[in-house]
């Protein structure tokens, strides 16, 4: 992705512009999926995530790489997820239950990751079953497999709920390891 990043750094793309764009395009996805066009949501999750790695390779490539910039993208990560989630349950691909349950699996595991490379001092916590790219993967497969076998999405996106809640048991229990018996100023 370096070259690429360095071609749009070249043209007048930031980082914080793709993270943006990669938002806007999540957010087409979710109506996609608010209109029951799990294939057309699907092409909006591949296009997403695509834009997604973009911010990152311009931000290297330009040497435009800020802790602003970091947090930015998170956030509008969780944004994007909550977009096509609700998309999902608001067309009624999938029963509102999975669909909070599964959001609130992704934000969790992402405020345990937050939280323990903050609070916690780790310098890293990215353990756990699934990162963002498998569960968005998970998602996709799920809308491609929509339309020949209709239980699909609703299989994804329980199986999503389920590792993101297993993955914030995974990433407290790293962060206990990794701190245990270390105090913290209140």
């Amino acid at each position: 992705m370096q070259p690429v990043g360095k071609r749009l750094g070249r043209l007048g793309a930031t980082p914080n512009n793709l993270t943006t764009a990669s938002l806007l395009v999540s957010c087409a996805a979710g109506a996609a999926y608010m209109f029951k066009a799990p294939l057309l949501g699907a092409a909006g999750l591949l296009m997403s995530g695509f834009v997604d790695m973009l911010d990152g390779a311009v931000a290297r490539a330009t040497g435009n790489v800020t802790r602003f910039g970091a947090v930015y993208d998170h956030v509008l990560d969780r944004y994007a997820e909550f977009a096509v989630l609700l998309g999902i349950g608001t067309g009624g691909l999938v029963d509102w239950p999975w669909v909070l349950i599964g959001l609130f699996g992704m934000l969790m595991a992402s405020f345990v990751r937050a939280k323990a490379e903050s609070v916690g001092g780790l310098k890293s916590c990215t353990v756990g079953l699934a990162e963002r790219q498998e569960k968005l993967l998970l998602l996709l497969a799920g809308s491609l497999l929509q339309p020949i076998l209709p239980v699909a999405l609703s299989a994804s996106v329980v199986i999503v709920a389920i590792i993101s809640h297993v993955t914030v048991v995974q990433r407290l229990v790293y962060t206990y390891r990794q701190t245990r018996g270390l105090r913290v100023d209140i």
